[in-house]
């Protein structure tokens, strides 16, 4: 049985009958972090809300005014997850996300129209497709694509926008001869019922069981971005269909200013000028560091010479890295019994280098790493690692000082 979703995909409310509600459990991300969401599993006579399956997100919407967090099919009911629960045998109203399910059904749509031309065209058979929040990706069986080829797909396809063509929605039954003239994979196992085609009046009929526009004019426009490096021999075709395309538009034109505001030029200058700052950062870059390793060798020499050096020798530069306290170390460590050196925030994080004789750096430096609430590891008289509290300096000095005082040392 076909829901109202898929009988009517321009249908945004619809009333039902609950069937069963269910406690149950649902798996989510919330902020990049794994949540396990407790709620109801509810089953209705029929939804207006599409259930996720070829290929296609589900819907989003409500059942009353309780939010539904996740439409799943199972066999052939649609589960709805919610947080509150629902009385079996109760009327309830669903209303669906429209502007999520229209961006569904023009992404849909619009593989349904790449996908036949790129064959006809090219002899480049879709293998799989996916439709992602802010892009849609059609994986071809070719090992690459030309931007001539691709220039000629884009214009086929909007050209076939402009000429206002029908989409509709046909059932067949299993033992329909017609069906070998059908395009679309093997149907799931537990499918019941008539197959489901989405039919592009004279351009290409498919088994589908997702949401579509019922004329191809509906897509408005689709932009071919072009394509990235996909399974072995194949390629990734990423493409915007309908409203997408006017939002890419208006994130680009945004951005374009942005940049023109920024670089002071118009924006077919922006290439250029980028190009010869990224060649003047790397030439500081390239200076910095000449300057930052003759600091440390003038910083070593410095202490070399003092008549009045202790034991420890300590250091901090905002600015700095590993290769700038090594050369410092690899100069005076042998000088000194400790030597703690540290680049970075004075407050935050940052990277320290703990050098010297052998059995102190072991015996010190988990101790200094635990204490600036870092990680580190090292051998042969080096610890060194990254911090998060360089604010802990002075502790971690005191902790040497001490170290350096014990009689045992002194001695030595």
């Amino acid at each position: 049985m076909a829901f109202v979703c898929q009988r009517d995909s321009y249908l945004r409310e619809f009333e039902t009958t609950v069937v069963s509600c269910t406690a149950a459990e649902l798996k989510t991300l919330c902020n990049g972090k794994k949540e396990t969401l407790k709620g109801f599993d509810v089953i209705l006579e029929d939804t207006v809300l599409f259930p996720e399956g070829g290929g296609q997100p589900d819907d989003h919407g409500f059942i009353n005014d309780i939010p539904v967090l996740r439409v799943m099919r199972n066999g052939a009911d649609a589960v709805h997850f919610v947080q509150s629960p629902l009385e079996p045998l109760s009327k309830v109203q669903l209303k669906v996300d429209w502007e999520r399910r229209f961006d569904h059904m023009q992404q849909h749509s619009g593989q349904h129209l790449i996908t036949p031309l790129a064959d006809s065209m090219f002899g480049y058979k879709t293998t799989s497709w996916e439709l992602g929040r802010q892009r849609g990706y059609i994986e071809l069986d070719t090992p690459s694509m030309s931007a001539e080829q691709i220039e000629a797909l884009e214009k086929a396809v909007n050209e076939k926008i402009r000429q206002h063509i029908p989409v509709n929605v046909r059932a067949l039954s299993l033992d329909d001869p017609e069906l070998e003239q059908v395009r679309g994979g093997d149907l799931p196992d537990d499918h019941a019922g008539p197959i489901r085609i989405i039919d592009i009046v004279g351009i290409d009929a498919d088994k589908c069981c997702g949401t579509h526009v019922s004329n191809l004019s509906h897509l408005q426009a689709i932009k071919l971005l072009g394509t990235e490096k996909g399974k072995k021999k194949k390629i990734n075709l990423v493409f915007l269909a309908g409203n997408r395309v006017l939002k890419y538009a208006e994130k680009s034109f945004t951005m374009e200013k942005a940049l023109t505001s920024l670089l002071k030029n118009g924006p077919e200058e922006h290439l250029d000028v980028v190009e010869k700052l990224q060649k003047s950062v790397r030439l500081l870059q390239k200076n910095n560091v000449s300057l930052l390793k003759d600091l440390a060798l003038l910083t070593a020499q410095s202490f070399k010479s003092d008549p009045n050096k202790g034991k420890i020798f300590v250091m901090h530069r905002k600015e700095g890295d590993n290769d700038f306290m090594n050369i410092i170390a690899n100069e005076i460590s042998t000088e000194v019994v400790l030597l703690f050196l540290t680049v970075g925030d004075e407050k935050g994080a940052g990277l320290f280098l703990l050098a010297g004789q052998v059995d102190a750096v072991e015996a010190l430096g988990p101790k200094v790493a635990e204490t600036l609430d870092g990680k580190g590891a090292g051998k042969q008289g080096r610890y060194q690692g990254k911090a998060n509290k360089m604010s802990k300096r002075p502790k971690v000095e005191a902790l040497l000082q001490q170290y350096v005082c014990k009689p045992d040392t002194q001695e030595e």
